[in-house]
């Protein structure tokens, strides 16, 4: 006990080293053109390039530091100018200066006594981002990715319809139904089986030539469930789909969804960035549903993860839904005032802070900033597709409305062939 735990002084020049390796290696190389990507080697040979196995004695600070060079060495750099594969793609030296302090401040986002400055940071950002949604008040919680978003909507979204499903269970309740288009997010069919709805239950809506849904779909499908005696109660519609980047014609399926009595949920996980511009913002005209989950780590470089689910309810829906009043950390007798204890609204305990780094962004570019990497991101796309066309041997298999996952380019040696896209019945 006499002895301190840990070496502060060798623990900090270790660091300080550390951070300059990271900040050569992943950032300075990570983002420079002129270096790759990745240093790609197959899984067994990795495995003993990295010699990953945990050692029973500790290695010397100058090894150590050298792992950490093999790491960044190997892995995928995703701030780098030629990484395409996911939608979270880029790197904003702001963001991450945001995502180093979250890191080492090491604290978890449940209570105002030990995150003081990220509970009123929290929601100030969710309420502007409400205000974007087009909503004045409402309530919101970051959650750990666009799934988890768009589960939490269905359980809120139970919850609502049957307040009794919270203590009583699903077998207390009639067969559900949910309805999602056939080019809806897969977390939608994750969602129903993780929460006992079951994937039989979920109705895929058929969609268009351009992968949106089609409202009439969507009300026969209703009409089909309610003819099988199940109970409809949820509407995702999709602002931003993953294959073809398609925005649901939200003001039709609302109307829907209003006249059968449904939640009407929009996933804008990829697409919900587009309310940041005045000229795309008409996207998602009629976003003003019951709730929207949206994920500024895609496009906005903001850095995984960083994913709100919003909600226009401003009567305590998510703190009834999933409050349990634990008394050893939501005491009802505190100095301050509980409010703004926010941890009792979300089914986890710990939550890593994910509003800092969106906020230091922010504050760094302001919203006309972000309005114009928005509009970055849709020109590079028309660029692109311009490009495709006016070359030779390749086809443009759809005429991009967002910054789709992948365009199709079809060489001519390979059309009609299956497993080329020209070959798939629907495009």
């Amino acid at each position: 006990l006499e002895r301190p735990g840990l070496d502060k002084a060798a623990g900090e020049e270790f660091l300080r080293e550390a951070l300059q390796i990271l900040l050569d290696e992943a950032v300075r190389k990570g983002t420079d053109v002129t270096e790759k990507v990745c240093e790609w080697k197959e899984p067994q040979e990795l495995r003993e390039l990295l010699d990953l196995e945990l050692p029973s004695q500790g290695e010397r600070p100058e090894r150590l530091l050298e792992r950490c060079r093999e790491v960044i060495r190997h892995s995928v750099r995703t701030g780098h100018p030629r990484f395409f594969n996911q939608l979270f793609s880029g790197l904003d030296h702001h963001a991450l200066a945001g995502r180093l302090i979250t890191e080492t401040l090491n604290t978890s986002q449940y209570t105002y006594e030990i995150a003081p400055v990220f509970v009123l940071m929290e929601e100030v950002v969710l309420a502007k981002l409400r205000e974007l949604v087009g909503w004045s008040s409402g309530d919101g919680i970051f959650s750990p990715g666009g799934s988890i978003s768009n589960m939490y909507a269905m359980n809120v979204a139970r919850f609502h319809r049957f307040p009794q499903s919270r203590q009583k269970g699903s077998w207390a309740l009639p067969r559900l139904a949910l309805f999602a288009s056939q080019e809806s997010h897969y977390s939608i069919q994750k969602g129903a089986a993780f929460l006992g709805i079951g994937t039989d239950n979920v109705h895929p809506v058929g969609t268009d030539e351009r992968g949106k849904m089609i409202p009439e779909e969507l009300e026969k499908e209703i009409q089909r469930a309610k003819a099988e005696g199940a109970e409809p109660f949820f509407v995702c519609a999709t602002c931003g789909t993953t294959v073809l980047g398609a925005f649901d014609p939200l003001g039709s399926i609302a109307d829907v969804c209003q006249r059968h009595g449904l939640w009407f949920h929009v996933d804008a996980a990829w697409g919900g960035s587009a309310l940041l511009s005045g000229k795309h913002r008409h996207l998602l005209a009629g976003i003003e549903a019951d709730s929207v989950a949206w994920n500024p780590h895609k496009m906005l470089a903001v850095g995984l993860q960083c994913s709100a689910f919003l909600l226009r309810d401003a009567s305590g829906l998510l703190q009834r839904c999933y409050g349990a009043g634990a008394t050893y950390l939501f005491q009802p007798d505190k100095f301050y005032d509980i409010s703004y204890d926010t941890g009792d609204k979300t089914p986890q305990c710990g939550r890593r802070v994910d509003c800092l780094k969106l906020w230091l962004l922010w504050k760094a570019v302001g919203t006309e900033g972000l309005a114009r990497r928005v509009e970055r991101a849709f020109a590079f796309t028309r660029y692109l597709a311009e490009e495709v066309k006016r070359r030779d041997g390749f086809q443009l298999v759809l005429e991009p409305e967002f910054i789709n996952l992948c365009f199709w380019f079809v060489p001519p040696s390979l059309r009609g062939r299956e497993g080329s896209p020209d070959y798939w019945p629907r495009l």
